[in-house]
């Protein structure tokens, strides 16, 4: 029986009265986790050293690497063409990478977009597109490679369970001991995942307000520089814009109905809002790629990006054609009287969302994929006395109550408008 090079208690030590713990003992905690020697208890009790002590970012870069080498590491060098990914820190109606991809694969650039699942009040990607009938997030690498390799480009899909398995053993710790908004263990978990999958370049969409994350724009802020910082250390081209997340990011949040209205923007419509990140990250991903000038919203409006869409529905066996699903019982709230949207709170319609069921309380609960929140007015819109606000879809009317607690006074009807500010606040670069 081989002996441990290092202690758990003197690693947990170290970070715990403010020191740094050294390259190899990290390396070796992360490991030793990995394969079991190092207990929950261990972890759990240095992830709470690390949220309340910190890290240098040298530490942030070991253990982010430390997390890579559990488990496989995929290269496009083979595809013969740029590949660049984003990552969005979740928000309440942030669709934005159904749009996204394939505008980008427009410009004959390789979009390996690995994403989840929604848990709480953020949505998950894979949820929204499994309201298509037929389509399929378990993709092999294989497939994975081919569709990137083919005329199609873009993919979206599942991350296999090969990347990073340190991440998603600390992920689930993390969630259950508090420690969940720790900056350090946010980064590394994110980044170590896509440094693993081997995209060139990466951007970072990273929102602060009352329906993302971090909620305070300074901790947002932290992040993103953070994130930037790894993902430069380790060869990936990384920038970061930072994005207001204050307000529902469309009109709507749910699944079905958030498809529908990305199906919106790549027609040349849809809200404001949502065309607009998706623009703004498009061209900070075709900057990265080497294509600084690429006319995104041309391809958005001469129905480009709508057939690159399509064909990346097809390719993992969905019918972009066919009817989404509908709700049965509806629910509509209207103003009660004349005036303004002056506040829209994102996080309460987010809960409200998830009560409805477009959300999971825990990873092996459905979704019901027509479930949501459709939104008639948003802030800075006039309203009339009896005019629809907002309609709440579900399966079952009994969902309903609950729902409505949630959005007790998260909106407003007032006299002016508030003011508003743009989606992108800030542009990080390393």
């Amino acid at each position: 029986m081989s002996v441990e090079p290092y202690d758990a208690v003197d690693v947990i030590r170290a970070k715990r009265d403010g020191g740094a713990v050294s390259e190899p003992a990290l390396r070796w905690m992360v490991d030793a986790y990995t394969r079991g020697y190092v207990s929950d208890a261990q972890m759990a009790s240095f992830a709470m050293a690390v949220f309340q002590r910190g890290m240098q970012r040298d530490e942030i870069r070991v253990l982010t690497d430390a997390m890579i080498s559990t488990g496989e590491r995929m290269s496009f060098a083979s595809l013969g063409k740029k590949t660049v990914d984003k990552h969005s820190t979740g928000g309440v109606g942030d669709k934005i990478t159904l749009p996204l991809a394939p505008l980008v694969a427009v410009f004959g650039v390789a979009v390996p977009q690995l994403s989840g699942r929604g848990l709480g009040h953020t949505g998950g990607t894979l949820d929204k597109l499994e309201s298509i009938p037929g389509w399929r997030a378990a993709l092999s690498n294989d497939e994975m490679f081919a569709q990137m390799q083919s005329d199609v480009g873009a993919v979206i899909c599942a991350a296999g369970s090969g990347l990073a398995p340190a991440d998603k053993k600390l992920y689930a710790l993390r969630d259950v001991t508090g420690t969940v908004e720790a900056i350090p263990l946010i980064a590394s978990s994110i980044m170590s995942k896509k440094i693993a999958e081997g995209t060139d370049a990466l951007v970072l969409d990273v929102k602060f307000g009352s329906g993302a994350f971090m909620q305070d724009i300074d901790r947002a802020r932290e992040l993103a520089r953070t994130m930037v910082a790894l993902g430069t250390d380790s060869g990936v081209a990384t920038t970061a814009l930072l994005t207001d997340m204050n307000v529902p990011l469309g009109f709507a949040i749910g699944n079905a109905n958030e498809v529908r209205e990305s199906v919106e923007v790549l027609a040349g419509g849809g809200p404001a809002d949502v065309r607009e990140l998706t623009v703004a990250l498009a061209r900070e991903m075709l900057a990265l790629a080497g294509q600084p000038d690429a006319d995104v919203e041309a391809a958005l409006d001469d129905g480009r990006a709508m057939d690159s869409w399509k064909a990346m529905i097809r390719a993992q066996d969905g019918d972009p054609d066919a009817e989404l699903p509908t709700a049965r019982e509806t629910h509509v709230i209207t103003a009660p009287a004349d005036g303004i949207v002056s506040r829209m709170d994102a996080l309460p319609f987010g809960i409200a969302a998830w009560r409805l069921g477009a959300g999971r309380a825990r990873a092996e609960d459905p979704v019901i994929f027509e479930a949501g929140i459709d939104l008639h007015a948003k802030p800075g819109d006039r309203v009339a006395a009896g005019q629809p606000l907002f309609t709440l879809s579900a399966a079952d009317e009994a969902r309903f109550p609950r729902a409505l607690e949630a959005l007790e006074g998260s909106w407003a009807i007032g006299d002016g408008a508030p003011e508003q500010g743009p989606i992108v606040r800030e542009r990080i670069t390393a």
